[in-house]
């Protein structure tokens, strides 16, 4: 008797992590670990800023996000953003055809694979620090004076504890006596980030879901602009519009749900996007005016808005800024 290997026809049979093995060829099998690793939209990527991570809607689906490039999705928007498809009909055909001559010339069995998602380390505990002359430095590079580090409620931190549960053992890790620690926080005290400006690999970590600044709004103003950062919102309001306020999402690459800005539209006249002039800013404001038709400010002096005033002064900035934010306001 001929025995032959089962021969799939739908989506739904082929192993979702082998898709991303296969299309990115991964070294490492995905066994419910998050992954970074270069990206394979951005020839240019010297440090790996493609992560694939376990959703958390589902704990057994991996997607992923670039944030060189700003593209993000499932397994089918990245076969269809590699091979450059028109529909993801396309990409979830070609993955069915490659994963059945996988099969054929293969013996790896996904079925008897273990996966298990990992814990991951969370904010449970911190504490606040005095403000120092350090603080003072840092801030002061970018016109952020006390009073508007009081008003977003950004507060130093002396350390804070992040904790995880892996297979019923309790992992603790403490973060002490570092300068440069800043918490953000929600006007009734809920912190919702940290942020540490000299790590680059954990400059932010986020605790928990929020839109920067929605605490603030008072919806008296004509406009709204959506910025990449809170210290770019910051630096914003310290050009002293009076007829604008001002959100952030937790990043560029992360759209304000649709029913947020829909709300928004009720309350203002209009709203644009101000983000970085890198790559990621350019690709997440084609992004917002392509789902919601928003109008992006391209501010050509630094990197953001926030080095734009350390390297060239708060008057130089709203004298370049101020025609851009009416013509993409008006």
């Amino acid at each position: 008797m001929i025995r032959t290997k089962a021969i799939v026809s739908d989506l739904t049979e082929v192993p979702r992590e082998w898709v991303y093995e296969n299309y990115l060829k991964l070294q490492e099998k995905l066994t419910g670990q998050n992954l970074m690793i270069l990206s394979p939209f951005n020839v240019a990527d010297k440090r790996p800023s493609f992560g694939i991570y376990v959703s958390e809607k589902d704990n057994r689906t991996y997607r992923f996000r670039d944030f060189s490039t700003g593209i993000s999705g499932d397994g089918i928007s990245l076969v269809q953003n590699i091979f450059h498809l028109t529909t993801r009909g396309e990409a979830a055909h070609k993955i069915i055809e490659d994963y059945n001559q996988y099969v054929l010339n293969n013996k790896d069995d996904y079925s008897h694979r273990e996966f298990k998602v990992q814990t991951k380390y969370k904010v449970i505990q911190f504490v606040k620090a005095e403000w120092n002359n350090l603080d003072a430095k840092f801030w002061g590079k970018f016109h952020i004076g006390s009073r508007l580090l009081e008003k977003y409620n950004v507060f130093p931190l002396s350390s804070y504890t992040m904790q995880k549960d892996s297979d019923g053992y309790i992992q603790e890790l403490v973060i002490i006596g570092r300068h440069n620690i800043y918490g953000y926080f929600r006007t009734d005290g809920t912190l919702y980030k940290i942020y540490q400006p000299y790590l680059r690999d954990t400059k932010f970590i986020k605790v928990r879901d929020y839109i920067q600044g929605t605490d603030q709004l008072t919806y008296k103003t004509k406009y709204l602009v959506i910025c990449s950062s809170l210290k770019d919102m910051m630096c914003l309001m310290k050009l002293g519009y009076k007829d604008l306020e001002v959100v952030a999402p937790d990043s560029e690459n992360t759209l304000i749900p649709v029913h947020v800005m829909n709300a928004y539209r009720l309350k203002y006249q209009n709203i644009c996007t101000l983000f970085d002039v890198d790559q990621p800013g350019i690709l997440a404001m084609e992004n917002y005016k392509n789902k919601y038709g928003t109008n992006s400010v391209i501010l050509n002096l630094s990197k953001d808005l926030s080095d734009s005033v350390r390297d060239h002064g708060v008057n130089k900035v709203r004298e370049e800024l101020t025609p851009l934010l009416k013509q993409a306001l008006q």
